[in-house]
């Protein structure tokens, strides 16, 4: 488990982490989610005892890390995969890691092989891919077997079968009951492998929830509804106590309107306020042809975006939405 409480973190007269307060509990996933800048990357630093937090404190398992007799069993991190001697073979540093804290050379052979390095654990760290050196740095916060487990951005350089095992490994370690904290910049894969998610912003704690209660509390839950009577479905919708916002029809690349199978132009509607059920009755009631009746619900990053619209530091003007 880490506890944070009031942790606070200045750089001169910045504050990039300010007052924050949250569990990490065992048993489950939680995601760590914020954009660039708003003091994630300290957080975990502070978690891990690199840096010295400004006021709060922050424990793991009970104690502040530097406390632990035998911190490797107790805390496994990924923080910076590349911080490994590049002339060493990934065999190499985890036997010197395992040296060091008392832990048997059988466990690296087990972690080379749980993290499939296998073919490539008696060459040069300095020769690897950016995915090996990923698993690498996963290899490495394994080999203590942690009870608790912070990884942060642990899937990047991974392709997508990486990726997957990534996922089902946090799954697996958080089902045996240990802490597992992720952070990670693809919304897809926290909302597939996060129980829970911590939101931060301009270093404060925006969320702190379940990821569907997250997701569910978004603001969008619209229909989407392609018809030649737009108009008039429209209009129908607006009497039935709904919300219509008509779009352009949806022409290909080659200029054709896709939306239609009979000649005439399909309208793209927009709907709010009726669920697709109701919507097809009216459609029915009034002799109108539907060419798309479609339920959108929120995304874990629907949810995230409008959370942090305004804790957005770097932001790019005019990009496409």
């Amino acid at each position: 488990m880490i506890e944070a409480t009031g942790l606070t973190k200045r750089f001169g007269p910045t504050t990039a982490v300010d007052q924050v307060t949250f569990t990490v509990r065992p048993g489950i996933v939680t995601g760590f989610l914020g954009p660039n800048g708003a003091g994630k990357s300290t957080t975990m630093r502070m978690v891990m005892g690199l840096d010295r937090p400004t006021a709060g404190t922050v424990t793991v398992n009970g104690r502040p890390y530097a406390e632990h007799r035998a911190p490797l069993a107790e805390v496994g991190a990924l923080l910076e995969a590349r911080a490994v001697h590049p002339g060493r073979s990934a065999r190499q540093h985890l036997l010197a890691l395992a040296a060091t804290h008392g832990i048997p050379a059988r466990r690296v052979d087990e972690v080379i092989e749980l993290t499939g390095l296998q073919s490539v654990a008696r060459k040069r760290v300095g020769g690897f891919s950016l995915g090996m050196g990923q698993r690498l740095g996963i290899a490495t916060a394994l080999l203590g077997d942690p009870r608790t487990l912070i990884l942060d951005e642990p899937v990047n350089g991974l392709d997508p079968e990486g990726v997957l095992w990534v996922r089902n490994l946090a799954r697996y370690l958080a089902g045996e009951g240990r802490t597992v904290f992720l952070s990670s910049h693809l919304m897809s894969e926290v909302a597939l492998t996060a129980d829970h998610v911590i939101v931060i912003g301009k270093g404060r704690i925006l969320a702190d929830t379940p990821v569907q209660e997250l997701v569910d509390g978004a603001s969008r839950r619209t229909v989407r509804v392609r018809t030649p009577g737009a108009g008039a479905l429209a209009a129908a919708v607006r009497r039935a106590g709904g919300t219509a916002v008509e779009h352009p029809a949806d022409h290909g690349p080659d200029g054709a309107d896709h939306g239609a199978d009979d000649g005439r132009a399909a309208g793209l509607l927009e709907v709010s306020g009726l669920d697709a059920a109701v919507i097809g009755e009216l459609a029915l009631t009034h002799g109108l042809a539907l060419h798309e009746l479609t339920p959108v619900r929120s995304t874990l990053e629907d949810a995230y975006m409008e959370l942090t619209a305004d804790a957005v530091e770097y932001r790019t003007e005019g990009a496409p939405r």
